[in-house]
């Protein structure tokens, strides 16, 4: 059992962030889960998933998607004393998704505000895995150069693009396509999409 961190930020996809959680706790990790104000929001208009309390955020989550509770940690974007906040803590990888472009350029420039952009910044210097699923369209110059940075940094810029070739039914299968990607930059097997064959 590894430990790794999803962060859930302000942008559109939040159920992106959900089905990443999912498959890292079926795949028997532990899931550090963190969310800006405006990703808890978005994420209730959106799923429907209401944490806004925080006090049961972690069991509510595992409530909604059929996991342990036990596999689930969560911190607010505000506990900069959390573990993920120090290089010390051992973990394998974070994903942020969504990633809107304000974390992003946060990411980008070490700007380390908030506990999402800190865990980030941890991965960046302790060197281990980083995927960014960016939710925003269309996509400035500054977006892109923020991006471009970070991915000579070896950070996994995967864009909210998902394949069609599988022949998705539902939205959640477009979200898995995406989100099943996201575990493969990780290391994580999974079969949330169909793979080409």
């Amino acid at each position: 059992m590894c430990r790794y961190i999803v962060a859930i930020s302000g942008a559109s996809g939040s159920a992106y962030g959900l089905s990443v959680i999912k498959g890292l706790a079926d795949a028997g990790h532990e899931v550090i889960v963190t969310a800006s104000r405006e990703g808890i929001l978005i994420m209730k208009d959106e799923t429907g998933v209401d944490i806004s309390g925080m006090n049961s955020a972690a069991g509510i989550i595992a409530e909604k998607l059929g996991i342990d509770k036990k596999s689930i940690i969560f911190y607010p974007e505000d506990d900069l004393h959390a573990p993920i906040s120090s290089g010390s803590f051992e973990t394998s990888g974070m994903v942020i998704a969504p990633c809107s472009m304000k974390t992003l350029s946060g990411v980008a420039n070490g700007y380390a505000n908030n506990l999402i952009e800190r865990a980030a910044d941890v991965m960046l210097k302790e060197r281990r895995a980083l995927v960014l699923i960016p939710r925003e369209t269309p996509i400035s110059a500054i977006h892109l150069e923020n991006m471009l940075k970070l991915a000579r940094l070896g950070v996994h810029i995967l864009p909210a693009m998902p394949g069609f070739y599988n022949k998705p039914k539902t939205i959640q299968d477009i979200i898995d396509n995406v989100s099943g990607r996201a575990l493969d930059l990780i290391g994580i097997n999974n079969d949330l999409y169909r793979r080409w064959k």
